[in-house]
């Protein structure tokens, strides 16, 4: 809607630079642009300018600006929310939780601690992990454990969960991957163990596994195993926790040199 028409008469004083000087009826000096003068203009010259209120366009901007604020006060206004932790995986000596991917809105995040029993303790999470793991526990020990993201926009705690890890006996934590065998047709008969003993395999080498399997030192999940020191050892690790039925010491079954590897104890 164009309304409340103004058209002024103007004599065109000056042009200068760019600029013009007109001189109103009533003897008022403004500066306009002589750009947008009409071609020919010149000193002397007479010009109406005709001022016109653009209601539709006010009223078009003033919404786009509500919506620009209303915008900024919705992403601007909600803080992070807490991670909603859960239990990935438990061994003897271990304990994984997990969490969703972090929501923190327009937050920054500044760091993830996680504690147990109260305690904070000293492990390095990264900013996109979304599971932390707690090695060196007591068997058959139950823990408390939560997590504590610390943003921009202050901390926020998670749910805490209780977990206690395996006794020697259980052997449903162990998570093995196969690398290279000698003979490939060993594997099947390990995959039949492991589902009698309640463990489990994925194809994939991954921190989550506990142990890789294999007769061979190389490859590319032996090269991952050394580097994640996860203990790497042959079939008869997997044949003696059967037979013993509880979980055998990981050193007693390196298909290498330990100190290549490290000596932890899964």
């Amino acid at each position: 809607m164009l309304q409340e028409v103004t058209s002024v008469q103007f004599t065109v004083g000056k042009l200068d630079a760019g600029m013009a000087i007109l001189l109103s009826p009533d003897h008022h000096l403004i500066e306009f642009p002589a750009t947008i003068l009409p071609e020919g203009v010149t000193t002397g010259s007479i010009v109406n300018l005709t001022i016109e209120r653009n209601q539709d366009e006010e009223r078009r901007q003033r919404d786009e600006f509500l919506t620009l604020q209303e915008d900024i006060h919705t992403s601007f206004s909600q803080t992070p929310e807490p991670p909603a932790l859960a239990v990935k995986s438990v061994t003897q000596t271990s304990i994984t939780v997990r969490w969703d991917p972090l929501r923190l809105h327009a937050a920054e995040l500044r760091g993830i601690d996680v504690y147990r029993n109260g305690q904070k303790l000293a492990l390095q999470v990264a900013p996109t992990a979304v599971s932390a793991k707690l090695s060196g526990l007591d068997v058959n020990q139950e823990y408390e454990i939560w997590v504590v993201v610390r943003t921009s926009a202050g901390s926020f705690e998670s749910n805490h969960v209780t977990a206690r890890t395996h006794t020697m006996e259980n052997l449903t934590g162990i998570s093995v991957s196969f690398g290279v065998f000698a003979n490939e047709g060993e594997v099947e008969p390990l995959v039949d163990l492991l589902a009698r003993i309640g463990a489990s395999y994925t194809d994939d080498l991954t921190t989550d596994n506990t142990h890789l399997i294999c007769t061979v030192p190389r490859g590319p999940k032996y090269e991952k195993a050394v580097e994640w020191n996860i203990p790497v050892v042959g079939p008869e690790f997997l044949k003696a926790c059967e037979a013993q039925g509880k979980i055998q010491p990981s050193h007693s079954f390196y298909v290498s040199n330990p100190t290549a590897k490290g000596s932890g104890e899964k």
